[in-house]
């Protein structure tokens, strides 16, 4: 069995150890025939956007209780907390209006530390582009597989680790991975960005949470979750002062696409390359005409394959999958974008770094990573740290293992507890500090 398939074995067995109930084709719940159909899974409807979206950002559309499906009864109330599926109204890249979809989740256990309930606001990991991936889908469906799809909700560790210190969860799906009217813009940073801050605001005003005005709010997320928590952080202050934040995590975070995009091709997940220009393509329609010059039948196909994959179908497809072999002239996606201003320009407004976080953010990266480059990573926390921001920089030191993959994972479950003690602590109203003096002698 190669080292994917293993890793996808093991992740599918953990969760059924929990509990975990799979979803088989069609089996997801649909309440009407209008109901989107992703490799089999019915998209409940309350995923599809009205015609007409509210004005104001964060503004709730829908909500609607969300059934947990790793939960136990408890004397105060379920374990760990009670879930609402939410629908709410952000603004992406282009100034316009967008339906984002997530969660929020009520903790069951009590808040000790200092102050009112805080609320930490969690910007998923790498999930796909079907909207059967979504983290909310996950949280009721922890395993979405059928015949067509294979989808594994690991967000759930870091998620319940915080309801289980009192603290309130919200998450978001980001725009278009979840609500059904257009494709995800994977690894947009200003889109990713918009709906974690907007994903605040709604959570703020849904009815009946122990949430209050004097709440702190943190951000955290890894890989494609860590960029956006730091393209949330830098972009605060302009697009929602009304947010403030005590701390943000971003661990892993793709920093420079150019380097990252050189990286996954050929990897474990190269499938993700797919993502990355199907979200181009939807961020910015002029590109598709560099798009069509460059990329032949096979690459085109595999783009509309992969529209509708979640991580573990791009593990068993298109694992190690080279763009050389999606181009008409046999040239790499990187090259391709080094040969094209208008791709090149793209790609350097997606560069974090050029603003700096007005909140200490914590910015972890494990050395051996070579799927999200630990290089460009690090020099992240360079070009903060060079602003004046407030950076506590954690270099997650662990040998390589040989895969990508795992060299990428396993800092997120290394650090993952010390990631989240430190914004429970900015929670608390503890002062972060900053390691930026020394962060020409940490590797």
């Amino acid at each position: 069995m190669p080292a994917p398939t293993r890793l996808l074995a093991a992740a599918v067995t953990a969760a059924a150890c929990l509990g975990t109930a799979a979803v088989p084709a069609g089996a997801a719940e649909s309440d009407a025939a209008d109901a989107v159909v992703s490799r089999g899974i019915a998209i409940p409807t309350f995923y599809n956007p009205p015609a007409t979206l509210p004005a104001a950002d964060g503004t709730l559309v829908r909500s609607e209780p969300l059934p947990l499906a790793l939960s136990l009864p408890g004397i105060g109330g379920p374990l760990p907390g009670r879930a609402t599926r939410l629908m709410y109204k952000s603004t992406d890249g282009n100034g316009r209006p967008v339906a984002v979809t997530g969660a929020y989740i009520e903790p069951t256990a009590r808040w000790k530390g200092s102050g009112a309930r805080p609320l930490i606001a969690v910007a998923p990991g790498t999930m796909g582009q079907g909207d059967q991936c979504s983290a909310s889908f996950n949280l009721q469906h922890p395993v979405v597989v059928n015949t067509q799809t294979l989808s594994v909700g690991y967000e759930i560790l870091a998620i319940y680790r915080m309801l289980a210190r009192g603290i309130a969860v919200v998450v978001t799906d980001y725009a278009g991975l979840g609500a059904t009217d257009r494709l995800h813009t994977y690894v947009n940073r200003v889109d990713e960005a918009h709906a974690v801050l907007d994903a605040v605001r709604a959570a703020r005003s849904l009815p009946g949470t122990s949430l209050s005005a004097d709440s702190r709010v943190a951000l955290y997320g890894y890989s494609q979750g860590g960029g956006a928590a730091a393209a949330a952080a830098e972009l605060q202050p302009s697009y929602a002062p009304d947010v403030t934040l005590a701390g943000s995590y971003a661990g892993a975070p793709p920093a420079d696409l150019t380097a990252v995009t050189r990286a996954i091709d050929g990897s474990d997940l190269a499938g993700a390359l797919a993502w990355s220009v199907n979200g181009f393509l939807q961020s910015d329609p002029e590109l598709k005409a560099i798009a069509d010059a460059h990329l032949s039948a096979k690459g085109w196909k595999a783009l509309d394959d992969l529209s509708s994959m979640c991580v573990g179908d791009a593990l068993l497809s298109y694992n190690s999958a080279r763009s050389t072999s999606w181009t008409k002239d046999g040239r790499s996606l990187n090259d391709v974008i080094a040969s094209e201003p208008a791709l090149k320009a793209f790609l350097d407004d997606q560069r974090l770094g050029t603003i700096a976080p007005a909140s200490p953010v914590r910015l972890a990266t494990g050395t051996a990573d070579n799927l999200v480059p630990h290089a460009q990573a690090r020099s992240l926390a360079v070009a903060w740290c060079a602003k004046g921001a407030d950076v506590t920089y954690k270099p997650v030191i662990l040998p390589g293992l040989g895969r990508a993959l795992l060299n990428h994972m396993t800092p997120l479950l290394a650090d993952q507890g010390s990631a989240i003690s430190w914004l429970t602590d900015r929670l608390n109203g503890k002062p972060a500090g900053s390691n930026c003096s020394t962060l020409p002698l940490r590797p």
